[in-house]
């Protein structure tokens, strides 16, 4: 049976407009007007800012594609105006899954095609190569990778997802979760081939410091414990990240979010999360979750950066200091 779509009549008391979404034409416009910009022409994305869009239906509903549509998450800002039919015809055309399908005719080919996977929905946060990302660890390293066998626990990960580490599930086929699975153990035997060519750090590589004294810098002169507290917002930190990740968040926390009030030349305050912000745009989530941004040539703001705190230490860290912090870190299970 054809669909309205599929012949190109326009349904019964439908726009043209509304047709368009049906079809996805309108969606190929949309995306050129909103998104192209940040996530390249053809949804392959611009890494390691923004991640391709290809696919992206294999980890998101609808209903969650919408709400970050509408509302922006991190970098990206929400689009709160869209017309349901640009939306409807966005949702339709992000859908299209018009790339390469994988082969099972031998496993040079499975890992090539597996490789095409990872870069659309991977490699935004464990890099290219897999080595390593701007918020995934390296998976050449990964105790998941190493005892895997067949494909049974890389495919449980991917398929369950990690949501405490923010790692979303995947809607793959048997024949996708094949190859993906091979181009990943395919570079964990380059990375482990060329041993001194490693990106990555090992978690045994920065267990070197003394625990007590790294207690003592946390509480004196580090004045960590003037922000922080290791029964409660560090309670466990180190079962949430381990080696390399743990030691970033101790050196520049990136999940730390600034705060700011900005004063309008009326005189109105405005308080929220920093979302955006360079030497001409300030941008916040106000406390009802909206986006708003002003230029900072037209507005005064007074910024709230706990992450500033960590900054200034840089000059005063020893190398014994960050060893000696991370071994007590460790401990926080």
């Amino acid at each position: 049976m054809l669909t309205y779509a599929a012949t190109g009549i326009q349904p019964p008391g439908s726009t043209k407009k509304q047709t368009d979404a049906i079809s996805g034409n309108g969606g190929a416009e949309a995306y050129a007007n909103h998104c192209a910009i940040c996530h390249g022409d053809n949804r392959e994305g611009n890494l390691p800012g923004f991640p391709p869009l290809v696919g992206v239906d294999r980890r998101m509903t609808d209903e969650q594609i919408t709400q970050i549509i509408r509302t922006g998450r991190g970098r990206m800002p929400g689009f709160p105006k869209l017309g349901q039919d640009e939306l409807s015809a966005l949702l339709h055309y992000l859908s299209i899954d018009d790339q390469p399908q994988p082969e099972a005719n031998g496993s040079s080919s499975l890992a090539e095609a597996g490789g095409i996977l990872f870069q659309q929905n991977c490699a935004f946060c464990h890099g290219r190569d897999t080595q390593g990302g701007e918020s995934g660890p390296d998976l050449t390293q990964s105790r998941v990778v190493r005892r895997d066998r067949g494909g049974d626990q890389i495919s449980q990960v991917v398929r369950n997802g990690r949501p405490e580490k923010k790692m979303p599930a995947f809607h793959f086929s048997d024949q996708q979760m094949h190859s993906l699975v091979a181009f990943i153990h395919e570079e964990q035997a380059k990375a482990v081939s060329k041993p001194g060519g490693r990106r990555g750090v090992e978690v045994s590589d920065l267990q070197t410091g003394n625990v007590n004294a790294g207690r003592d810098y946390f509480n004196g002169a580090g004045r960590c414990a003037t922000c922080h507290s290791t029964t409660g917002d560090l309670a466990g930190i180190a079962s949430k990240y381990e080696g390399l990740q743990l030691e970033q968040q101790m050196l520049y926390p990136t999940e730390a979010r600034s705060h700011a009030t900005v004063t309008l030349p009326s005189g109105e305050q405005v308080t929220g999360t920093v979302a955006y912000r360079d030497e001409f745009t300030i941008a916040l989530r106000d406390t009802d979750g909206n986006y708003r941004s002003w230029a900072i040539g037209k507005v005064k703001y007074k910024l709230d950066a706990p992450v500033n705190a960590h900054v200034e230490l840089f000059s005063q860290y020893s190398d014994d200091d960050i060893h000696n912090l991370m071994a007590y870190l460790q401990t926080l299970r």
